[in-house]
């Protein structure tokens, strides 16, 4: 062996040896802790999933405050233009069904949430605006049209279906008995109703 292979071999046996990455990662602890960000991960995923599919009873109370609301101010708006006189007086007999869920509504979420509509109706004004837009434009198409009873029976059916849903989901949704004699009083008289929305004959 020569000099230099010497130095070479002294040299080889002295010089750090270089930690491979790959012995961390195989490593117990890198496992452990890779699988508790991946546990924390899913976590994360399902309860945001779990969450985003329950809409509180607060939530769903509102809105369908907000959707009574807006009926009420339809009918309000284009009833006075209705020929039919059973469909006026139909049409008066839901503005009362609906103004008087309205009143108990807004008191029980006011008693019982601390609603406030400058804040609580945010959240939901959009929706409901659209929802809103549409029908007015519907009737007033058909008011100029000279078509406003049909056009009217036939959206004011589809309100009372809107709102019933949202009613048989809150009460599904409360554990509040004051609150589901209210909707279950709401849902009966509109259903009653409703027949004579959907089947008006002109």
């Amino acid at each position: 062996m020569d000099g230099q292979d010497y130095l070479n071999q002294i040299s080889a046996s002295i010089r750090p040896e270089k930690k491979s990455k790959m012995n961390f990662m195989n490593s117990n602890i890198f496992k452990i802790i890779a699988g508790a960000i991946i546990a924390f991960i899913l976590i994360a995923i399902i309860g945001g999933i779990i969450n985003g599919g329950k809409t509180s009873a607060k939530d769903q109370a509102i809105s369908l405050k907000l959707n009574i609301d807006s009926a009420l101010s339809v009918i309000s708006e284009y009833q006075p233009s209705v020929k039919s006189s059973d469909l006026r007086s139909n049409s008066a007999s839901l503005y009362s069904v609906l103004s008087n869920t309205n009143r108990d509504l807004t008191s029980f979420i006011t008693e019982n949430y601390n609603y406030s509509s400058k804040s609580d109706d945010k959240k939901f004004e959009e929706a409901v605006a659209l929802e809103r837009d549409g029908l007015e434009s519907a009737l007033f198409e058909a008011k100029i049209n000279g078509i406003l009873d049909q056009v009217y029976a036939n959206k004011m059916a589809y309100a009372i279906s809107l709102i019933s849903s949202k009613e048989a989901n809150l009460f599904n949704a409360t554990n509040s008995e004051d609150l589901q004699n209210l909707l279950s009083s709401s849902y009966n008289s509109l259903n009653n109703i409703y027949d004579k929305f959907a089947n008006f004959q002109k």
